[in-house]
């Protein structure tokens, strides 16, 4: 892999200068989320997608024609190989996220990894291990995080625009009709919706709250064993706690509210992605909105290219040890709940 120089990643229309070359990315897998992936990194003028990989050639071929990409490999080792690509995207299933960004850290390349980051904590803590020990760079693919919004947000509240923080409130949630097969409802996947969707609320109540000292859950459970909805409680020694929900089986609001002593913040439909927040305190109320395009995707990728450029190993935006705090709370919300995974 040479080595990356140039400018910052820049969204398209946002003058930025060109860089020395585009930041060559590998794509493993090709589901749904890969697919957004590729389509999003178009809205970045220094960046391509060199290579994509599957389990399948066939299937990684006809990625790679969809998206105009010029080499496709029918395995994952291919690609962690391939000379040409500077970091990998891993857009597996969860259950194959350590297997799968392993290969790649151990091949000396860069992983960008979806979340949720792997199946529990142990498997975060090796993958960030290895990561370190090679001095290589490693992220979770948390969009939210990079959102210049989300970012405006969290600003705000750590400015004391809110007061103390005493309640997270957020949710997420999908009616998806029930299929065995189905990777939401398969447990060898990660299936449930903790995973796929709960990290989501979670994540923002720890980016606000940090890691919570009590954690409380109840769940509905499939027949297979992965949680349909579940509902979460995370509480703090300074007394605020974060009521959170997520569902495979209902569409909820998919908001936020944030409350502290001198006001609160809420954040409406998409909270995880928002097109506007308001502000309200001292009897008055200020809207925040975004600017530019939204493919959030593209916000995470040019993160990772940032840091690539300027020779970091980790983001700030989304430090791996706040990563770890994360899966330590979805194990947590797991054991509660009484979800296991096969292997653990």
């Amino acid at each position: 892999m040479s080595e990356i120089t140039g400018t910052r990643g820049t969204t398209a229309g946002d003058g930025g200068a060109a860089p020395a070359r585009p930041v060559r990315w590998g794509v493993l897998a090709t589901g749904g989320i890969a697919a957004t992936f590729a389509t999003d990194l178009r809205a970045l003028s220094d960046a391509e997608i060199v290579a994509v990989a599957s389990r399948s050639t066939a299937s990684a071929e006809r990625f790679a024609a969809r998206f105009d990409i010029p080499r496709a490999h029918g395995s994952w080792a291919d690609l962690a190989a391939d000379p040409d690509v500077d970091v990998v995207y891993v857009a597996t299933p969860h259950a194959a996220h350590r297997a799968a960004a392993g290969l790649c850290l151990e091949a000396g390349r860069p992983v960008l990894v979806e979340k949720a980051f792997t199946l529990n904590a142990a498997e975060a803590g090796e993958l960030v291990a290895l990561a370190r020990s090679r001095g290589l760079f490693l992220m979770e693919a948390m969009w939210t995080y990079c959102d210049p919004l989300v970012r405006r947000l969290v600003e705000l509240v750590r400015g004391g625009a809110i007061g103390e923080v005493l309640s997270v409130q957020a949710d997420f949630g999908i009616a998806v009709p029930y299929d065995p097969a189905h990777r939401l409802y398969d447990p060898a996947q990660g299936g449930g919706a903790l995973l796929d969707l709960g990290v989501y609320p979670v994540a923002f109540a720890q980016l606000l709250l940090g890691e919570p000292s009590e954690v409380a859950a109840r769940a509905v459970l499939s027949k297979e064993g992965v949680d349909l909805h579940t509902g979460i409680l995370l509480s703090y020694e300074s007394g605020a706690h974060a009521s959170l929900q997520c569902s495979v089986t209902s569409a909820t609001a998919t908001t936020a509210t944030i409350t502290g002593t001198k006001g609160r913040i809420d954040v409406p439909a998409g909270f995880f992605a928002p097109e506007r927040f308001v502000l309200h305190r001292a009897g008055a109320s200020e809207e925040f909105t975004a600017e530019g395009p939204r493919g959030g995707l593209a916000f995470e990728a040019a993160e990772v290219m940032r840091c690539l450029r300027a020779g970091a190993t980790e983001s700030p935006l989304v430090p791996l040890d706040g990563t770890l705090a994360v899966m330590r709370t979805l194990d947590a919300v797991r054991e509660r709940i009484g979800v296991r995974y096969p292997g653990e």
